[in-house]
């Protein structure tokens, strides 16, 4: 069963509602806790505080003890108090506060809002009050702004449901209603599986990680174990509350939803793949990089170029010789990618690319048939795969003008036929980013392998990367989930 509770401080703090057998007093749920072996309990912590030691925070501290998914957690009550957190990824609040602001707010210097589990009344602010709630999960609080030159963040605090006033009330009802039917999903008459992971896809995008079919294995791997995978997307933010795990399945990026689920995920006590640190890392190659060369990892000749540097990328050709590969940052599936075979090619071609990175990546060309794919997971090989290059390109991937993509063949082996250069030099590169599912990418030239780099969220195809393994391959992962979530059970660390 799924279970429901709001805990009030005071009866009387309900008195404008309808009764429910929901809700409970603060003590009645210190006291004695709610729910069975076969239910999962979700808490809405309605306290007046969430003071250090008081009530509240007693409310959040114990219903995590128990097993619940509680809000605010006590990460959040603890990060509510910590102002220099405020500021932080705040997208455009200056220009978003000067807009909604009468005649851009130049004879304001500080006002507030309420908001309801993300929501508020002032809809040119919606979607700031969203992105706060998403930082700080908080049922009801306040969201004070001052200014000195731009607008800030002066404090978050949260606020007790008995200082609503009449129409406050309403919104609040209102609010807590849909807050409530997104989060929760129906009762089970019992519950069949142990844990319920989240897997994090989105159905239209090109080129995912995970083809549908791979996905439909991961559910019946997931299964298998007495683990429910459920699909979800991007606006189901709300509903990580409800999950044991977060597996993110479409291609991830440090500043779009796939991080801010990795962090959410990893900020309620939920195992996640990919880890938000795992992401950053392996995101920028210019972190990687660093990161490989800090390691005296093998890796072609590279050199990091500056948009204010014309000087350098004109001499790269003396240093790298040509061809050259040119790199942004951030890009993936063989995106953001161009080789160059002429001094004026690559000047044309740096200049397109520093219109998208203030830096770029600049790397010797190393000719091979095929690339390596080392699957790694927990620090142990998971499989291997030789990627060839597209028909007539120099790359896997080739990105044709109308959008499309066409990538060249593929062979799976099993992980005692690939090099044990190669393999023993993929468990390296990982060794620093984490202990999570990565693909490492390798160039063997010669008996020389080399690092190319390091993905978070490799592809796992059905028909491709699980050639060998099969079904074994989508197992292995959901054994490892399995096996975290039941440390995480046990209070042990990984």
């Amino acid at each position: 069963m799924s279970r429901l509770v709001i805990v009030v401080e005071k009866a009387s703090d309900w008195g404008s509602y309808y009764p429910s057998a929901d809700v409970v007093s603060a003590m009645d749920y210190l006291r004695e806790p709610v729910g069975g072996d076969d239910e999962r309990t979700h808490v809405i912590n309605l306290c007046r505080s969430y003071k250090y030691l008081g009530t509240g925070y007693y409310v959040s501290l114990l219903a995590e003890a128990r097993g619940h998914k509680v809000i605010p957690s006590v990460r959040t009550v603890n990060d509510l108090r910590r102002r220099s957190l405020y500021g932080l990824d705040i997208d455009d609040l200056n220009l978003k506060l000067s807009k909604f602001l009468p005649a851009g707010g130049r004879d304001t210097t500080d006002f507030g809002v309420l908001v309801y589990f993300g929501e508020t009344a002032y809809e040119d602010l919606q979607d700031l009050a969203r992105q706060i709630f998403e930082m700080f999960p908080c049922p009801l609080m306040r969201i004070e702004f001052e200014r000195d030159r731009v607008w800030q963040v002066s404090s978050i605090k949260p606020v007790g449901l008995h200082t609503l006033d009449d129409a406050q009330e309403d919104a609040f009802a209102q609010a807590l209603d849909k807050f409530s039917k997104k989060l929760w999903r129906k009762p089970k008459a019992r519950r069949r599986f142990r844990y319920d992971i989240a897997m994090l896809v989105d159905p239209n995008e090109s080129m995912p990680p995970s083809n549908k079919k791979a996905l439909k294995h991961f559910i019946e791997a997931g299964k298998h174990l007495g683990i429910e995978v459920d699909p979800i997307g991007k606006n189901d933010y709300q509903r990580l509350a409800e999950y044991d795990g977060l597996f993110i399945r479409e291609t991830t990026a440090s500043d779009n939803h796939t991080y801010r689920f990795a962090h959410r995920a990893e900020k309620e006590g939920m195992v996640v793949m990919d880890d938000p640190t795992s992401i950053l890392r392996c995101t920028n190659k210019i972190f990687l990089n660093d990161l490989m060369v800090a390691r005296k990892l093998a890796t072609p000749a590279t050199e990091i170029i500056y948009r204010d540097d014309a000087r350098r990328v004109r001499d790269l050709p003396d240093r790298l010789g040509l061809p050259i590969v040119l790199k942004i940052p951030d890009g993936s599936f063989s995106r953001g990618v161009v080789k160059v075979e002429t001094r004026e090619a690559l000047e044309k071609a740096a200049a397109e690319l520093f219109s998208h990175s203030a830096l770029l990546i600049a790397q010797e060309y190393l000719y091979t048939e095929f690339d390596w794919r080392i699957g790694v997971l927990n620090h142990e090989p998971l499989y291997a795969c030789q990627y060839y290059m597209s028909r007539g390109h120099w790359q896997i991937y080739n990105h044709g003008a109308k959008g499309t993509a066409k990538s060249g063949g593929f062979r799976t082996v099993p992980v005692r036929e690939a090099p044990s250069e190669v393999v023993k030099l993929a468990l390296k590169a990982t060794q620093t980013i984490g202990d999570g599912l990565y693909g490492v990418d390798l160039k063997q030239v010669g008996d020389r392998p080399v690092v190319i780099e390091v993905n978070d969220n490799p592809s796992i195809d059905a028909g491709v990367e699980d050639a060998y393994l099969g079904e074994d391959l989508y197992l292995r992962i959901m054994q490892e989930f399995l096996r975290r979530l039941e440390l995480k059970r046990l209070g042990i660390t990984s």
